[in-house]
């Protein structure tokens, strides 16, 4: 990672412990510095147009043709073409629910009408004896005797009781009916909701552009793309349309690499596989935490996002759902560096070992931007110095 310290490693020859310990030196020089880390990702749209698969409420669909990842789309032109064969199976149930539910509303009626019209001659019986037996009842005992007036009283009573039977027995009636009419109804109001939008699903089979673009299609769980033949559910995204002049890379970074990696770092972009298109912009965004990218794989990814110029897109011809690789620049600067195996920290101190003939000497150092495998050091090292990077400091003399 740095391109500008001399690394001078050897072994200790003077000195007999050194020998026995192993003990590897490095010699500070101070040059160009230049701390970088690689990441990969996916070029996409910061404004994309989402499309749908068309029908409604999760109703499953088949895709039967649809236009290559990465084609070029005009307004209107067809994307993709879908069949339903469950939504036309649910549309002839619902057809035929419709038609039992007019049978058993027509037999529910005449039912009913049945019902009230014995009911009605019934009452009409009623009314008429009721009518004779109050004519006897209050006739003069001269024209009748006592056992008959007494006999016509007790008619009366009786067909008064018997009329308001009937006559709760007739709004009884009527109110139940209309409940169960209204039962009957609210079914047939509810299959012929179903059967529309059935027949809207089956009319809703066709996926076009709304406007001009590059057809992206989307990747599910699985980062797998639809194909032909897969099934499909309407709502979900089906593909997507980019507006090219607002493009950004999403990187993926190894988390024991992107320590150091700040908003507003340079990165420098390439599509992977052709170094030789190039563009350089800025990290825009960082994620607040490392994630791991499948189940299998517990290594951790920081994912960090670049926007990328526009004429350039253009100039290379760069479309949406294209791999790159972007080399995240840390520090570029003149200074020294040490291995980050060389660094302790002790008391809040950052310090390195240094041999000074024999004789192994601690030395405080203002450190600066931490790379992957060495650190910038601000103030603490001359030029010449011999840091110690591994073995048993503690017995060198």
């Amino acid at each position: 990672m740095n391109r500008c310290a001399w690394l001078l490693l050897f072994l200790l020859g003077g000195c007999s412990h050194a020998d026995a310990d192993h003990t590897v030196l490095e010699q500070a020089h101070a040059g160009p510095l230049e701390f970088s880390v690689l990441g990969e990702g996916e070029l996409r749209s910061t404004r994309p147009t989402p499309l749908l698969v068309p029908g409604k409420q999760w109703s499953s669909r088949q895709l039967n043709w649809m236009l290559p990842d990465g084609s070029t789309v005009e307004k209107g032109e067809l994307v993709a073409r879908f069949s339903a064969d469950q939504s036309k199976q649910d549309l002839l149930e619902a057809q035929i629910d419709l038609q039992r539910n007019a049978l058993a509303r027509a037999g529910k009626q005449a039912e009913l009408d049945d019902k009230n019209g014995q009911l009605d001659v019934d009452l009409i019986q009623v009314a008429a004896q009721h009518a004779i037996a109050a004519r006897y009842a209050n006739a003069s005992l001269d024209a009748m005797a006592r056992n008959d007036i007494l006999d016509a009283v007790q008619d009366v009573h009786y067909l008064d009781v018997r009329q308001r039977i009937l006559q709760w027995r007739e709004d009884q009636s009527a109110s139940r009916g209309a409940a169960e009419l209204a039962v009957l109804d609210a079914q047939r109001n509810s299959f012929e909701t179903l059967a529309k939008q059935k027949q809207a699903d089956l009319e809703a089979l066709e996926l076009r552009a709304p406007h001009a673009g590059v057809l992206v299609l989307e990747r599910d769980w699985s980062d797998q793309v639809p194909h032909v033949g897969g099934s499909l559910y309407a709502g979900n995204t089906f593909a997507s349309l980019p507006d090219l002049a607002a493009l950004e890379v999403q990187l993926s970074v190894p988390q024991i690499e992107a320590q150091g990696i700040r908003v507003g770092d340079v990165v420098q972009l390439h599509r992977w596989g052709i170094p030789a298109q190039t563009a350089s912009s800025r990290v825009s965004w960082i994620a607040s935490a490392a994630q791991p990218r499948s189940r299998d794989n517990p290594v951790k990814y920081l994912s960090l996002k670049t926007t990328l110029p526009a004429d350039v897109a253009r100039r290379y011809g760069w479309i949406p759902g294209q791999r790159f690789v972007g080399k995240i620049i840390l520090l570029q600067a003149q200074g020294y560096s040490v291995p980050n195996m060389a660094l302790s920290h002790d008391d809040g101190h950052d310090s390195v070992q240094v041999l000074a003939g024999n004789e192994v000497r601690t030395k405080r150092l203002k450190l600066g931007v931490r790379g992957a495998t060495r650190t910038q050091v601000l103030d603490g090292l001359r030029s010449g110095d011999r840091i110690l990077l591994a073995g048993k400091a503690g017995e060198a003399k």
